[in-house]
């Protein structure tokens, strides 16, 4: 299944002008999901909806991810980028629009599968784009370093413009400039260069999206990438558990996780400068080896300024994985499936983070929640063997 790049773009190593509109776009549709995350929550909060009621709407922004991700990326092998970036920005304007016009629970909740399925579709579509222009493995790894900046950024954006505008000028104004951003992002896009469409060549066909599971390098790297999505979905779930029982303050345990976040940026800042030496292998085993043992000493810290720091080193460790499972991602698949292969990890770190909180809070009501920081750190020692056979001649 072994595939080399594409050997289309120019060539360049930088951060170029087209990139540059790629980042953009990416940025600002995700921002408008990312805003409606926080605001349409709150909203039903404050309307007074029930927690089981706004958790099911938190929900809505995943799941059309992990039903339509494979379904659209197979959508971007087929027309690449344009096509599918624009009906993102038409679902996220109408979704953002709708709740703007009718600021009610039931739009709200229709709002949220709206916006959240357009920055799937949005974001495969131009993780597959960027892959595909680029021309070599080193290439590879810097243009997904600099395109995982967006997503980093866009956590920030639109929330905080959200949060703004709710306090000085009400939800609706908020859900207005939600359905604002995807706008910015068409015209981002309009000077972006289509590549050529890979032919898959004689009547080789696409086939069931499983069949890329039977290349054991693909197989291992969406195990790695399980893995690695679990470590995020535990310090998400558990910081906040293991903060109420030592008596943490809300604003304690959200710098704590705020500390994460702004690691995870800075890594993405510098990560394209680092990563034209280092094959995507060894970043990815270096990054797991790192999360493990921190995953060990986190329980045993407990003061608020220890766990910032374990917070920001953990941030700083899984920060750059993503963007090396991309890269290797577009590597080992085929040209033809490079969308597909982007749609089925989505899917399975969506998958992720809804099923594998409810199995965290299982086990922390059986082993503790400092026996759930050790079972993944240990499940990650694991994966590093795994990692460690991605490595070109490996058997």
């Amino acid at each position: 299944m072994t595939t080399p790049p594409s050997e289309t773009g120019a060539g360049r190593t930088g951060l170029s002008a087209d990139l540059a509109r790629v980042m953009a776009g990416h940025l600002f549709i995700h921002a408008c999901m990312t805003g409606m995350r926080m605001a349409a929550p709150l909203l039903a909060l404050r309307a007074g909806h029930s927690a089981a009621a706004v958790g099911l709407l938190l929900a809505l922004f995943a799941v059309t991810q992990v039903f339509l991700a494979v379904s659209a990326g197979r959508y971007a092998d087929r027309h690449g980028v344009h096509r599918p970036v624009m009906m993102s920005i038409i679902l996220a304007v109408s979704g953002a629009g709708m709740a703007a016009a009718w600021p009610v629970f039931s739009v709200l909740c229709v709002s949220a599968m709206m916006t959240g399925c357009a920055a799937a579709i949005a974001s495969i579509a131009l993780q597959r784009h960027v892959g595909r222009a680029a021309s070599g493995p080193a290439q590879l790894r810097q243009v997904f370093s600099w395109l995982s900046i967006a997503p980093a950024g866009s956590n920030f954006l639109g929330p905080f413009v959200a949060g703004v505008l709710i306090d000085n000028g009400g939800f609706r104004a908020a859900f207005l400039a939600m359905a604002l951003l995807p706008l910015v992002a068409w015209a981002c896009m309009r000077g972006v260069q289509e590549t050529p469409l890979a032919d898959p060549g004689g009547d080789a066909r696409s086939g069931p999206a499983w069949d890329l599971l039977r290349d054991p390098v693909f197989a291992r790297l969406m195990i790695v990438n399980w893995l690695v999505s679990s470590c995020w979905d535990v310090h998400t779930f558990v910081i906040p558990v293991l903060g109420h029982e030592r008596g943490l303050s809300a604003s304690v345990i959200g710098a704590i996780l705020g500390a994460f976040a702004i690691a995870v940026a800075a890594l993405r800042l510098a990560l394209p400068f680092l990563v034209a030496r280092f094959p995507e292998w060894a970043v990815i085993v270096v990054s797991m080896a790192a999360s493990a043992v921190l995953f060990v000493v986190y329980p045993f810290v407990h003061s608020p300024l220890g766990m910032g720091v374990c917070s920001v080193l953990l941030g700083f460790a899984l920060g750059g994985v993503q963007p090396m499972v991309m890269s290797s991602l577009h590597q080992i698949t085929p040209a033809h499936r490079h969308g597909e292969a982007v749609g089925m990890r989505m899917a399975a770190i969506y998958g992720s983070g809804v099923v594998m909180p409810v199995v965290f809070g299982l086990a922390g009501t059986v082993i503790g929640i400092s026996g759930v920081f050790w079972v993944v750190g240990a499940m990650v020692v694991g994966g590093c063997r795994i990692a460690v056979r991605m490595r070109p001649g490996q058997g």
